[in-house]
């Protein structure tokens, strides 16, 4: 069955590596819903925080391939029930509506929102939520003559998760495996003939 997944990407910065993080999903016919990269809280690391539709096998399979990608430390991915999640939207509306009916005041208020630029001839709203809390001041705005509605992507944080910098340090504490052990002890020169 799909369900809607966030996958938290944590990587290197490097040029490129976006494009061929988005060759994986079109090459498996997945449509991205969402897609946000900032820089996370351990310096030179960034996360890319992606939601699709689609089954957990899938998911899963998506996040091993991202993982074999050189600059990617590591991928994770979860439902909502197991992350924190906001999205920012801005809508455009016409001063005059706003300034002469005090009801839409009294509407923006109950959402949240928030004026960030005020013009003679329009003013902006800002707030945070769900998307389906800031598609519904959408539907509430519409008849008060919306000019323009964008929405960001999705930031997220995972419940359980203490943080990537928790992470890095079991990573840097942790035995190596037999086959990381295996190459190194090739890349020594033991056990390779040269002529």
């Amino acid at each position: 069955m799909k369900l809607e997944y966030t996958i938290t990407v944590y990587t290197e910065n490097q040029v490129g590596l976006l494009n061929r993080i988005a060759i994986i999903f079109s090459r498996r016919k997945i449509n991205v819903e969402s897609l946000n990269v900032s820089p996370s809280e351990v310096e030179g690391i960034h996360r890319f925080t992606i939601v699709i539709n689609e089954t957990e096998e899938v998911v899963r399979k998506l996040c091993r391939q991202i993982e074999r990608q050189v600059e990617v430390l590591k991928a994770y991915y979860n439902t909502n029930e197991e992350i924190i999640w906001q999205e920012m939207a801005l809508y455009k509306v016409p001063t005059d509506e706003v300034a002469e009916k005090m009801k839409v005041e009294r509407l923006l208020r109950e959402h949240g929102a928030r004026a960030v630029v005020i013009r003679k001839d329009y003013t902006i709203f800002e707030t945070t939520g769900q998307r389906e809390e800031t598609d519904k001041l959408v539907k509430v705005l519409e008849p008060f003559g919306l000019i323009e509605f964008v929405r960001s992507a999705r930031v997220a944080i995972i419940k359980a998760s203490k943080g990537f910098h928790e992470k890095l340090k079991e990573f840097e504490i942790q035995e190596p495996s037999e086959e990381l052990a295996e190459n190194e002890f090739l890349d020594q020169g033991q056990g390779v003939f040269t002529m």
